[in-house]
């Protein structure tokens, strides 16, 4: 199985369409075709159920983009990686984020190593600890943030300065909107978002024995959509602060949590990893930048 003709599969299943995929791939659809053959018959499977205008993929196809785009991306990553051995002024990183306002931490430090290293490239993926962690175990990124304390026998990791306030997002005109802090009580018979990580972990920390009190409505990966479900009255959100606008006209606030909940973030990388040099020359920013502040 050869990394082309992965590529070509690729492209093939993102235009549903041979004869668009041949003229971006700049060979012939019976040459492409023949490709997608062979494929298929190294593994055996159909990968292309072909309609007449159109080509979707099959169940073993969906399962080999998945993994192909893996591939890819891992082998992308590793000609990258030899290309810029000896560029002294840069090279490629790639995290793995969670939502958080501490993000700004980690944005700060790449804009002034980028500075020193102007050829500097990073790419960033967004997802909950899942799905960052499986690129990371993958070997497609180089460090994730997490919103929790990793596997201190498979990771390595440095705490971000700051920490992270919980609290409950409110419609505006809602009677929880007076409160100026939200207490367990409050929360009693509500439907209630958040994420399902969250409400495994972090809540349970802060109601204790009264967790089973509480009513999860739903659940988002992503703080904002949860938001606009709050604001349309269906329940209300329990994340960060400052993830979610509560300007005057949000038509939205915020109220935190009472005894106060935080939550600490961390730079996470796999334990006995094998840095590029920038890679290397970050990590040691990041010690000697967060550690001592």
């Amino acid at each position: 199985m050869e990394i082309r003709t992965l590529r070509y599969f690729l492209v093939a299943a993102r235009e549903e369409s041979m004869t668009k995929a041949a003229e971006i791939l700049h060979v012939t659809q019976p040459t492409l075709s023949k490709q997608i053959k062979a494929l298929e018959d190294e593994l055996g499977k159909k990968l292309f159920t072909r309609h007449s205008f159109n080509i979707r993929l099959t169940e073993e196809g969906l399962l080999l983009k998945n993994r192909a785009e893996d591939l890819i991306g891992m082998a992308d990553r590793i000609e990258q990686e030899f290309i810029s051995l000896d560029d002294l002024t840069g090279g490629d990183l790639y995290f793995g984020l969670a939502e958080s306002y501490q993000i700004r931490y980690l944005a700060r430090e790449i804009r002034t190593f980028k500075q020193k290293y102007p050829g500097l490239r990073y790419h960033i993926t967004s997802g909950d600890t899942e799905q960052v962690i499986e690129k990371l175990d993958k070997g497609l990124l180089d460090f994730t943030v997490l919103a929790e304390a990793p596997d201190p026998t498979r990771y390595e990791a440095v705490p971000f300065p700051g920490s992270e306030i919980w609290g409950l997002i409110i419609p505006a005109d809602d009677k929880l909107a007076k409160k100026k802090t939200i207490k367990i009580d409050d929360l009693v018979s509500l439907s209630l978002f958040c994420s399902d990580q969250s409400w495994e972990n972090d809540i349970p920390r802060w109601a204790g024995d009264r967790m089973a009190e509480l009513h999860l409505e739903g659940s988002f990966r992503l703080a904002y959509n949860g938001s606009m479900f709050a604001k349309e009255g269906l329940g209300y959100l329990l994340t960060f602060d400052k993830l979610i606008d509560t300007s005057e006209h949000s038509g939205l606030v915020f109220r935190p949590l009472s005894p106060r909940l935080e939550t600490n973030l961390y730079l996470v990388w796999k334990k006995y990893q094998t840095f590029s040099p920038i890679a290397s020359r970050f990590l040691a920013q990041i010690r000697e930048s967060f550690m001592g502040e």
